[in-house]
């Protein structure tokens, strides 16, 4: 009996099974066989013959199409009597991706006024992303990334792609408080308090990282712990009424943390904990709900040792307003540091004690659809200045200033393309992006022209 009622589960299953595949079937090919199968063609037949009036022929087809309906619906209540289920491991799981296929080509610069072409095709990110509902409050996500190896000569695996950890972290989800809401905590490696969010208003992280970012000041990721919420409950409609519908509290957001202080990118050198806030603020919610004036500080150490008998200060404080629109995108923001997350920006004074630099930059960003054309196309453009030494403690000439102008156009949920210019114009004493001022150092040409393709699933 045992044996004849295994095999009864075993016919079961491999019925529900059958069914399920022709479901499937049914649902994928349905309309191309109602547009397109040889009763259609029978049909035409019989009209141009003068045997069927349209009247009748669309009386048969409307027909066969409430059977297709029918005999679908018999097919998803024989898979439900079946009782095959969605295996545990896959309920509130959730798998996406995002990449970055980018070519450039122009000149990189060079010390005293020389510079370097080139012309490459380039992967400048590739996220994978795994998140899995655990309760209704508790969660987890693992998010992997791509970068390249650096060129070591004789090194068979120089130049290889290698897979880093960008986020790892639990979430868990308390309940609100007064006008604190939404609110998530993330334990591990989570979410810095700035570049998820100016990245969520600005959707161009595919031409390139943001002001603060390219400067060198901090990363996007870190491990700690913090806490994200909103302010006020949730904005009705954020995205139809701004186009973003992220970080959509109806008075603005917030997100605090303590941190490594680190960033992803580099391991923990010293026990300093860097204390990290964002607040946006949305004062008029129901006029203008696209406006938003923000604040980040950050306030720590640098990432060295102190073996050398100092530890560098790492201060930042920022403020940025932003204007969303579904139509257009304003942003205006400005920054000063003392130091950077990695605590490289330091100089000598003439007694031989070292000392922080204190930086300074600001930047403009704007973008707007183009409807006359299509929707789907949008003009961009952005610029940033920075000064590498503010108090003009190794230089007065330490800046540099850079533009941006391009084309988007979307393609599908998140795929796109865009196309841009890029230069940048170094004083004589500027560094490199993320360096220190290098006296009479005379950066040569530096500009590319980049077409992106923003892969997102």
């Amino acid at each position: 009996m045992g044996i004849v009622s295994n095999r009864t589960k075993r016919v079961s299953c491999l019925a529900s099974i059958f069914c399920a595949l022709l479901f499937m079937t049914t649902g994928l090919f349905g309309s191309a066989w109602a547009a397109g199968s040889s009763d259609d063609a029978l049909i035409q037949v019989l009209i141009k013959k003068g045997i069927l009036t349209k009247e009748e022929a669309a009386v048969i087809q409307k027909e066969a199409a409430v059977a297709q309906k029918k005999q679908q619906e018999e097919v998803v209540k024989e898979v439900s009597k079946s009782g095959v289920a969605l295996p545990d491991a896959f309920k509130g799981l959730s798998i996406s991706g995002l990449g970055y296929i980018d070519y450039s080509t122009g000149q990189q610069p060079l010390s005293g006024n020389r510079s370097k072409n080139f012309n490459t095709f380039n992967l400048t990110r590739g996220y994978l992303t795994v998140q899995k509902a655990v309760t209704p409050w508790l969660s987890g996500r693992i998010t992997t990334d791509i970068t390249r190896i650096s060129t070591v000569p004789g090194d068979n695996d120089s130049g290889s792609w290698e897979t880093r950890i960008k986020y790892l972290y639990v979430q868990m989800n308390p309940n609100d408080l007064g006008l604190l809401t939404n609110m998530r905590a993330e334990f591990g490696q989570g979410h810095n308090p700035w570049l998820d969010f100016e990245e969520s208003i600005n959707p161009y992280r595919a031409q390139g990282t943001m002001a603060i970012e390219r400067a060198g000041v901090f990363n996007s990721a870190d491990m700690g712990i913090s806490m994200i919420g909103n302010i006020g409950g949730k904005l009705a409609n954020a995205k139809a009424a701004t186009g973003n519908g992220n970080y959509d509290g109806r008075y603005g957001s917030w997100h605090i943390g303590v941190f490594n202080g680190s960033g992803y990118h580099d391991a923990e050198a010293n026990n300093n904990k860097a204390l990290e806030g964002r607040i946006s603020i949305r004062p008029l919610p129901d006029m203008i709900p696209g406006f938003q004036a923000s604040y980040l500080g950050m306030f720590g150490k640098g990432n060295k040792d102190g073996t050398a008998g100092y530890e560098p200060n790492y201060v930042v404080n920022m403020g940025m307003l932003s204007l969303e629109n579904p139509l257009y995108i304003l942003t205006a923001q400005y920054f000063q540091t003392t130091g950077n997350a990695a605590g490289t920006w330091t100089f000598k004074r003439a007694d031989g004690s070292y000392d922080t630099l204190r930086t300074e930059g600001y930047s403009f960003f704007g973008r707007v659809r183009l409807p006359f054309i299509t929707e789907k196309l949008a003009a961009f453009g952005r610029y940033d200045h920075f000064d590498q030494d503010k108090d003009n403690k190794i230089t007065n000439n330490g800046a540099y200033d850079l533009y941006i102008a391009g084309l988007s156009y979307d393609i599908y949920k998140g795929n796109m393309v865009l196309a841009d210019f890029e230069s940048t114009n170094y004083d004589n004493d500027t560094g490199l992006k993320t360096k220190i001022p290098s006296l009479n150092d005379k950066l040569g040409n530096d500009y590319k022209f980049q077409v992106v393709y923003q892969l997102a699933f």
